[in-house]
């Protein structure tokens, strides 16, 4: 399936599965190989045999789905969000808990990269945090679990947390015990069911406010919302937009509201 055809198939098919065609543009080379490697796995021989299939075959369009799938993830990912986060949001978040945890949502944790970045910051800030992450994909979460990771993955955490926080075993770099006690991880498609929270804060970047529809975002926007402490705060992936009465921009720039 050449580019020209994956653009028209995705372009068909993501409505259908309440997603939109433009927050994948920049990322449907991932999803193309994937989806031509599943038409060679069915002995599909062009989008127009697979469409034919998914057609045929209600329970293709929940692999599809899964295939539609884009995980990118790193430590520390826009230093200058993280750096908004551990300067401005969780002491303030901090102080209003007097001394209790800060209750933090990772939405699409993948790896467990994010949520891990808020643990490391947190305890070498002095912020007592405690952090869920969930995702969709039950194989990310067991990397998340594992906790161990590529040095290109935490390149961009500050030297000295990269020091503190792991120690190298073999190719990998394991994250020291301290800094997952107040980790856990589950495996749940935000679309399907939520936490109840509340929270203080809930990062959802790069993920329901980029590549799902309108309708889906909208109900993905209140439903965070109803999540979050009065003061506690979203963060949303830059180049995105959230609108919820019962949130006010907290830093727009780096995609930070806050909870009324």
């Amino acid at each position: 399936m050449n580019d020209k055809e994956s653009v028209e198939f995705l372009q068909w098919a993501l409505p259908k599965l309440g997603l939109r065609w433009t927050g994948f543009r920049r990322v449907r080379r991932q999803v193309r190989r994937r989806i031509s490697a599943r038409m060679a796995a069915l002995g599909l021989a062009d989008a127009d045999a697979y469409r034919a299939y998914l057609t045929d075959h209600a329970e293709e369009w929940q692999v599809l789905d899964g295939l539609c799938r884009v995980t990118i993830s790193r430590f520390y990912r826009n230093r200058g969000v993280f750096a908004f986060l551990f300067d401005r949001v969780l002491p303030a978040l901090a102080t209003a808990r007097g001394g209790e945890p800060v209750r933090i949502w990772s939405v699409g944790c993948a790896s467990g990269e994010e949520a891990y970045t808020l643990a490391i910051g947190g305890a070498l800030r002095g912020l007592p945090v405690e952090v869920l992450g969930t995702d969709v994909d039950p194989h990310m979460i067991e990397r998340a679990r594992s906790a161990r990771y590529r040095a290109s993955g935490v390149r961009e955490l500050p030297g000295s947390w990269r020091d503190e926080a792991f120690m190298r075993i073999g190719d990998e770099l394991a994250l020291h015990e301290r800094f997952r006690r107040n980790v856990i991880f589950r495996c749940e498609d935000v679309r399907a069911g939520m936490p109840p929270g509340p929270y203080d804060l809930v990062l959802c970047r790069n993920l329901g406010f980029t590549y799902f529809d309108g309708e889906g975002q909208a109900r993905l926007a209140g439903e965070l919302a109803q999540r979050i402490v009065a003061g506690g705060a979203l963060v949303v992936g830059h180049h995105e937009v959230v609108q919820a009465e019962a949130l006010e921009p907290w830093d727009v720039r780096r995609g930070v509201y806050r909870r009324m």
